[in-house]
């Protein structure tokens, strides 16, 4: 069978779909399966990625809502492995249910991957929410539609296993700080982080700061660095993201995929919601005792949240303990079980 994945990554939506895509492609690569991705990505960086990963890569001019996106995407699939049974996997707000249906209407293999249960109906042979509180919506599927819900099924990609029996040690005073806020961060709130750590007068903080590939302010933050009073560094789609993690004492981050890194590495986390799709993550998190969630993005917020995990030792080491508990790295593999025996 082929693996055929339609995500998209540009400034509004980040790269998130495709890194955690990647994830999922990764692990039917390693039980030596093809991968083709078919994108409307606009990071020359995130191509290079996928390819480098040994996945094909089809670019795609104009994505859905246009009626050019069904009809390139199917006539892609119909015309590669015409006598194989493929599989699509579909990542992204924007394919409606008559997208997905036309799909299964040509009788191929359909995994959505979703967040929200934002559509009246889904159209799939798996549909896949990975988040926290996936078990708790209500989707409307087909009647055949086998429904993945939970951290049981998080897409993790390879890079972060080789942390599997790695022990996180907890030190008494939290120094290194990893600040990582998604794929394209368009309203700029890690320039307010950064205004926020400015306000601790901590000399001996150590700070990276992640920005992905659609970032468009990273002039900005660089101005901002320059006035710094400790060791801040920033750090543009860097490949080691989980020696980052491992690095750190504590991260600052969204409600999107990379919470689930955070939990697998057991790296007690402030997070926010930055959009509304993140709000039910960051609530349930913090619920389950893994993160403080800061509801308001000014400086001074940011910086009261700062001052109650630096210092808490205790805090930090359940959060850490939590962690784990609700990833445990299996997640693709399981995905790429369910695939082949759907």
């Amino acid at each position: 069978m082929h693996l055929y994945i339609r995500a998209d990554a540009d400034g509004k939506i980040g790269s998130g779909h495709i890194m955690r895509c990647i994830a999922l492609a990764q692990a039917w690569q390693d039980q030596g399966g093809e991968v083709t991705f078919i994108s409307h990505c606009e990071s020359a960086a995130l191509k290079e990625r996928m390819q480098s990963e040994g996945f094909r890569f089809i670019a795609i001019a104009h994505a859905s809502p246009e009626p050019y996106d069904l009809q390139f995407t199917l006539a892609t699939l119909k015309s590669k492995n015409a006598n194989q049974k493929n599989w699509l996997v579909l990542d992204g707000y924007h394919f409606t249910p008559e997208y997905q249906k036309a799909i299964r209407g040509e009788g191929i293999r359909l995994l959505v991957i979703d967040d929200i249960n934002h559509l009246p109906h889904y159209h799939a042979d798996l549909l896949l929410n990975q988040n926290i509180h996936a078990p708790e919506m209500n989707y409307h599927c087909d009647e055949d539609t086998i429904l993945l819900l939970g951290t049981r099924y998080v897409l993790l990609r390879r890079e972060f296993l080789k942390y599997r029996d790695v022990k996180r040690q907890i030190p008494d005073l939290a120094k290194n700080i990893l600040v990582t806020l998604g794929g394209a961060d368009p309203d700029n709130v890690t320039l307010k982080v950064i205004e926020a750590l400015q306000l601790l007068d901590d000399q001996e903080m150590k700070v990276k700061i992640i920005i992905g590939p659609a970032n468009p302010h990273q002039e900005t933050l660089n101005n901002a660095l320059v006035s710094a009073h400790f060791e801040m560094e920033l750090l543009a789609n860097p490949l080691n993201m989980p020696d980052l993690m491992a690095w750190a004492d504590m991260a600052i981050s969204v409600g999107g995929s990379t919470c689930w890194e955070l939990a697998f590495m057991e790296l007690p986390s402030i997070l926010m919601a930055l959009s509304p799709d993140q709000r039910g993550i960051v609530d349930k998190l913090s619920q389950n005792g893994f993160a403080l969630v800061i509801d308001e993005h000014t400086a001074q917020d940011i910086a009261n949240a700062l001052n109650a995990l630096l210092f808490n030792y205790e805090l930090r080491m359940a959060m850490s303990l939590q962690g784990r508990n609700l990833v445990d790295g299996n997640g693709a593999c399981r995905v790429v079980k369910e695939i082949k025996n759907a």
